[in-house]
This record gives structure tokens, sequence and C-alpha cells, in this order.
């Protein structure tokens, strides 16, 4: 069996990064050859001198939302947090309510004059169904009422909300930040593309359950909540000439990773198309489609160290988080980045 406890290691709560990096390219990059073993310990914007003419980097364009809403029970007048994780229509949201004893069917919350919500249902897993009723644009409320969802390790305030956004984010939809690519700025990917490496985005929209720890004994009982992605023929058309032609395709990040997993068959080709992934990428996993993965450190028992231990094993992972302990980098969401080879 493969036991969650397998994945865990002890991390010090000062190994976390709390603030971001500047420039964002400024931050550390370990560099692991899966070939000979070898270790560095360099600079993200070193990341280019590891790319070359004809190979893809590919890009997750999801931007997050201001997912984050305060408001009132409309009837108690007490205090609900809410926030958004998937839309199932255009006013339906599958929601986590705080706190969740007080968010009953048909529970009223009031946002302000412009902004009310129903609970319309409970999910089995406790988050809640609400439909949105508003005057004008959800987006454009959503923007000025809407706070950005940080993860719960990071304590410090971000004074420019931006900082959790890619340079490269376009359609909004994520509670959370694909965080590999906060390392990147417009400079180093016009550098990366004046080398003849292509630049190319896909989307999927990033749910909290990917972050979240895996609480079942048994890795393999774990299920993955779903999440949009979309993958349009110029992207897959693009990727399949890249790996045709001898070229490498680097994933920036987990979720660019299971988006291009999720959608390749078992001959490596990559196929165009939008829908819903639960793909659960752990030890034993065949990739299909990725070369290269460039990473954050991931939290403890989650789905994504499980990740990147496929791509490795899980005792090189380990061994790698502990070297970046003793080097002191800074792990998590405004973290250093590793680059596997």
């Amino acid at each position: 069996m493969l036991n969650t406890e397998m994945f865990n290691y002890d991390l010090p709560q000062e190994y976390i990064a709390q603030t971001p990096v500047e420039p964002r390219d400024h931050s550390r990059l370990m560099v692991y050859d899966r070939g000979d073993k070898s270790t560095r310990h360099l600079h993200f914007y070193d990341l280019i001198d590891y790319l070359a003419p004809g190979d893809a980097l590919v890009i997750n364009q999801t931007r997050v939302l201001p997912a984050r809403l305060f408001g009132t029970n409309a009837k108690s007048g007490g205090a609900i947090e809410v926030l958004l994780l998937t839309r199932h229509d255009i006013d339906t949201w599958e929601v986590l309510v705080r706190p969740g004893k007080k968010a009953r069917i048909g529970t009223r919350i009031s946002f302000g004059p412009e902004l009310t919500a129903t609970v319309t249902g409970i999910l089995d897993d406790g988050q809640r169904m609400v439909h949105f009723e508003y005057d004008g644009v959800f987006e454009e409320i959503l923007d000025r009422l809407g706070q950005t969802p940080l993860p719960p390790y990071i304590t410090q305030r971000l004074e420019d909300r931006e900082r959790y956004q890619t340079v490269y984010a376009r359609e909004n939809g994520s509670a959370a930040a694909p965080t590999a690519g906060l390392h990147f700025t417009p400079e180093l990917l016009q550098r990366i593309k004046d080398k003849g490496v292509k630049v190319i985005p896909v989307l999927l929209h990033v749910g909290l359950g990917t972050f979240r720890p895996v609480k079942v004994e048994d890795v393999t009982k774990h299920k993955m909540h779903s999440e949009f992605y979309s993958i349009s023929p110029e992207a897959a058309n693009e990727i399949n000439a890249v790996k045709a032609a001898g070229g490498r395709i680097f994933a920036v990040g987990t979720t660019t990773t299971r988006v291009l997993e999720t959608a390749s068959d078992d001959g490596g080709m990559l196929h165009s198309g939008s829908g819903w992934t639960d793909i659960f990428i752990y030890p034993g996993y065949r990739f299909k489609c990725i070369d290269s993965l460039i990473t954050n450190f991931h939290l403890p028992q989650s789905t994504l160290i499980m990740l990147v231990s496929a791509l490795c094993s899980r005792e090189e992972i380990l061994g790698l988080y502990e070297t970046a302990k003793q080097m002191n980098y800074r792990f998590f969401s405004f973290g250093d980045a590793m680059l596997i080879l």
C-alpha cells in the first residue's frame, strides 16, 4: 500500500515564505537532473540556460479571482465568510462557507446592497452551492467587494494583490494561483522566446482541493476535486509539433502538468478541447506528455508532493527537500523554485 505518511516531512514555520522576492525572477532555483542525479543551486533567471531552441515552455494562464467575500446572514446579522471555488453556471457557485453551521439550505447572505446569495445545496464534503443575485456585471462587483484568497500559511498582508498573479494571467477562474509561474517576469519570458523556445498557454482553473492534505491512509483511495481545463487547437498543434521535432516539453507547475497529462493519449499525442479533470498523479504513473517540470516546494502529504514524486521518486524528492531546508530555501507559494530535468 502507498501510505500517505510516506509523503510527510518536517518543516519548521520559519521556512515558509511570507513575502514574495523582488524582482520575481531573483528567487532561488534548485535544478535536479534525473539522469545523473546532480543538484545545482542557482537563481530563477538561470532557467533560460536549461532551455534550448525548439523546446516548449507551457504555462497556465488562469487568473485568481478576488474570491473571498465577507457578508452577513440576512436574518440573524451574523458574520459569514464565503470563498468561491467552482462556477457551475452563470450565477451558481460551489463555495466554502465559514461558519458552515450557519449556512443551511435557504440561508440568505448579504454582501451589501448590490450582491446577495442564497444557499441552495449542501455537498457531501460540507461545501455549499449558492445562487447569487445582483444588479450589474458579477465580475465587476466581485472585483470591488472580493479579496484575493491567500493560503492560510501566509499570515502577512499582501499590499499588491497582483503579486499573487502570474504576469501572464488572462482568464479569471482560480481560487489559488499556479504558483510556479509567479517567478516569471515579462523580460525573462521575452528572453526565452528570443532564444527560440515556444511559450504556449493552456488553462486550468485551480481549486483548493489540489492543495489540501490527503487524509486517507491509502493514497490510492484519495478522490481529487474536479477542475476546469481548456487547450486550444493552436496550443495542441504547437506542442505536438515540438514533440515530433524532438523538442522537450517544460511544464510550468503541477497545474499545467495536470492539463497536459489529462489531454494526452497513451501515445503522447495531445488533444485540444475543454472539460473537467480529476486526474490524480502519484508514484507509479507513467507520464505521457511532459519532459521537465518547473515547480515550487509543496506541503507535506499533499497531492502535489505526490505528483513530483511520480516524476522522480519519493526518496529523491524527500531528499531534495531536506537539502532545501539545509540551504535555507523558502517554501510554498511565495517560496523558491525547483527545476526537474
